[in-house]
Parts: C-alpha cells; structure tokens; sequence
C-alpha cells in the first residue's frame, strides 16, 4: 500500500519518465550531429539549408520583390525586426530569381544575426521556465523542459524560425509576467504580425465576453501594423492576402513535402496527386480509403472544437481560459498548414492544464510524445550526396519515410479533441447540477467600448 500511494498521482512518475524518454532522444539527435555533422530524421532534410528560414528572409527585407518576387507571407514587421538585427553589407543584390536562398552566403557573415536568433532561443527558455515555475512547481521542471527542449521547438531552433520570438510574445501576452493589459495587448498585437495566425486567439476570447480584451488587442494589432507598413514601405493587406492564398494552395508532390507537417494536408495532397508515385504503390482501392480517413480525422478534429466552443458561450465560466485559447490557436494550425515548429503554441497552453479528467491527461502526454526527436523508419530511401554548413563538408545522407508524418498529425490533432470533449462534459455537468435560474453568467463581462480609469482585466 505504501509503494501504491507514492505512485498516485501518477503525474508524479509519469511526467519525468516522459521527460527522460525525450532527453533520451535528444542524446540520440546531438550524439549524430557529433559524428555525422547533421541532425538525423525528423529534422530537415536540408543540412546545408540550417537557419535558412532567418537568412533566406533576411535578404528580402533589403529586396523590394519582398511581397512580389519572393511572395513572403510575412506582414512588414518581420522585415522590420530582421532590418534591425542584421548586417546590411551581408546581404548584396545578386540575381535572387536564380537564387532562391540567396540569403544562404550570409550566415559567415552576418554574426549579429546569429547572435540576435540564439539570445532569443535563451529568451524563450528562460521566459517559458518562469512561466511554469509560477503555474505550478511540482509539474514545472518536466513541462518547461520538454516545451523549449522537445523537437518541435529544436526544429524552430534549427531552423531559426521567427517562430521563437512569435512564441515569447505569446507567452508574455497570456502568461503571468504582464499586470497591465496594454502590455498584454501589445505583445498579442507584435506577435500576430510576426505570424498572423495566432489572430486565432484573440477572436477566440469573444466566447468569455471579454469585448475590452479583443477590443484592446485588435487596436494593437492595427497599431502595430500600420507603424511597421510606414517603415517598410510596403506589405499591404491585399498582398499579404493574395500570397497566404498562393501559399495554401501549394500542394505536396513528393515525400520531402511531408517531412514535418502539422496536418494531414500536405500527405492528402499527395496522395491525391496522380503525378506522384504513391497512388501507384498502394492502389487505387487504398488511395481512396486512405483519402477519406485523412479526411474524416481532421474534420472531427475541426467538429470537436467548434462544438466546444459553442458549449463554452453557454457556460465560459467554467472553461479555463489558457484552454479557450488553445482551441483557437489549434483550429487555425489544424485546418491550414504552417510547419511543425509551429505546434509549440498549442503545447504551451496544453501544458498549462492540470492533471485531472482523462482529457487533459491524455492531451498532456501528447506533447511529450510528439516532443521526442526521432522517427521510425518504414521504407528506406537511396541515399543523397549533401553539403554542410556547420562543419564545412560533404557526406552521404540516408533519407526514410517514416511514421512521423503519419502519426504525428493525429496526435496533434488528438490534443483539441481531448480537451473539447472534457470540456463538453464540464459544460454538460455545470448545466444538469446548477441550472439556469439565478446564474449570474455575465457578472464579470465588461462592455464594448468602454473608457475610463479602472482596472483592466489581464
């Protein structure tokens, strides 16, 4: 009986076991960076493109094709922040139609944007740590480990994706650093126009009333966006428009376009897609049934929350905020591609629960799964002949189609669903034990436009 009640609550054995098993793999991944020179499967399969995403951008915000030639989705302020900290002499004008990452020469170059990307992956591990510790310090060592070390996050790293520093924003904008709520706007405004997505969880607050918070993080975000346009001079709305629709419209062809994805579009797209060679491997019979169970999962994903968030407009009271939150932000990455690196903002919300009712729970070992940096195997690739970066040198890189494509959708997409039925159950619970008479279910909403000296809601 002792050794049984030491192991209840089972999150107190669990969360490190998981923990470990992610350290584990993260051994695994360094231990092949060291002899091999490059980051094994799941990482990208360039290893000479390593912080592409931050130099490759960082040419065009000295480039005026910027929203033409290269047809970023990126709203001015990226090109405005990258402006800031990088070298310009780094960046000279070549002929970047036949250049696609010409921004690539740069990287022995331009060390203030080294040094500026790394100091905000620090950033983020120090800001995510104090993040968790105040949440809940039992739980806060594991979580905030698996979070800025788990693979999503060391993809983002690897990468130098602004993910990161759209990630500290959010953090500051719905964590407990931030008293006042203009900070909390502002950081809410800044992010949305590093990756304009993350709108999805301002929207999403309208299911609690909170009209003021909506109201002050939309006034922000224009804010933000019209200071950053008259800086840059360009990235208007209609463009950003036209290249996010040219952007989702991108189909998959080949298995390098399912490398990391955080949906099931990209593998849909290419089953779908008679030039590649799937349908020809797996059949006409299992091409459609394969089609339409990728279809069903992301739909009753989609379903799952729609559903909650109607439960939650009868009952916000007892819907956790940090969860209406990830219902936002995971329908927008659910429903449009992004990249896996962006899968950080659902965990940090999912990783706020606490350890109670099976879909928290289940939602809360889900991130520990998908936060382990490797994959399996299930049909090798002939092997690629590739450049380093970092060392300088030329090896032979054995590539694989693994069930991290697969799988690692549906966990995700698991995460919502989870805690969308939980909170349907709470809703459903609150409803049949309390009633509908003498609730007073608005007492804490605040009226839309309303000015004045008091104190605003974090």
């Amino acid at each position: 009986m002792n050794v049984l009640r030491h192991l209840v609550p089972i999150n107190r054995w669990l969360e490190p076991l998981l923990a470990a098993v992610v350290a584990a793999g993260l051994v695994v991944a360094l231990v092949h960076l060291y002899y091999r020179g490059f980051l094994p499967q799941p990482f990208f399969y360039q290893p000479d493109d390593m912080w592409g995403d931050w130099f490759n951008v960082v040419y065009w915000a000295y480039d005026k094709g910027t929203y033409d030639s290269f047809g970023t989705v990126y709203p001015p302020l990226t090109f405005v922040f990258l402006r800031l900290v990088s070298i310009r002499r780094c960046y000279p004008e070549s002929a970047a139609a036949a250049d696609p990452g010409a921004g690539l020469a740069a990287r022995s170059c331009d060390w203030l944007g080294i040094a500026a990307s790394h100091i905000l992956f620090m950033t983020m591990i120090v800001v995510v740590a104090i993040t968790f510790v105040k949440q809940d310090r039992k739980t806060a060592p594991w979580r905030a480990f698996v979070l800025a070390a788990g693979f999503p996050m060391l993809e983002a790293l690897d990468r130098n994706n602004l993910i990161i520093i759209t990630f500290i924003l959010v953090v500051l904008a719905f964590g407990p650093f931030l008293r006042h709520a203009w900070l909390r706007w502002l950081c809410i405004g800044l992010a949305i126009n590093f990756k304009v997505y993350v709108v999805a969880t301002v929207g999403v607050q309208l299911l609690r009333r909170r009209w003021l918070w909506v109201e002050g993080a939309t006034i922000a975000t224009i804010l933000v966006y019209i200071v950053s346009f008259i800086i840059f001079g360009r990235g208007t709305p209609l463009e950003i428009y036209h290249n996010l629709q040219a952007f989702a419209g991108t189909g998959a062809s080949t298995f390098m376009d399912v490398w990391f994805p955080a949906t099931y579009l990209a593998l849909y797209s290419l089953i779908d897609n008679w030039m590649s060679p799937v349908q020809g491997l797996i059949g006409s019979r299992w091409t459609t049934v394969s089609l339409w169970t990728l279809w069903a999962i992301t739909r009753t994903a989609q379903l799952s929350i729609l559903a909650a968030a109607a439960a939650t407009w009868l009952r916000p009271e007892v819907v956790p905020r940090h969860r209406l939150t990830n219902f936002g932000i995971s329908l927008a990455l659910i429903t449009n591609e992004s990249g896996g690196y962006t899968v950080p903002l659902i965990f940090f919300f999912t990783l706020l629960e606490q350890w109670r009712g099976i879909g928290p729970k289940w939602a809360i070992i889900s991130v520990y799964i998908l936060s382990i940096p490797l994959d399996i195997p299930i049909q090798y690739a002939p092997p690629i002949v590739r450049d380093l970066f970092w060392p300088n040198r030329t090896v032979i890189v054995g590539y694989f189609f693994g069930v991290g494509p697969v799988l690692r959708p549906l966990f995700l997409m698991s995460i919502p669903f989870a805690l969308s039925l939980s909170t349907i159950r709470t809703v459903w619970i609150d409803i049949r034990t309390q009633g509908w008479r003498g609730r007073r279910r608005y007492s804490g909403d605040f009226p839309l436009l309303t000015h004045g000296g008091a104190r605003l809601p974090s």
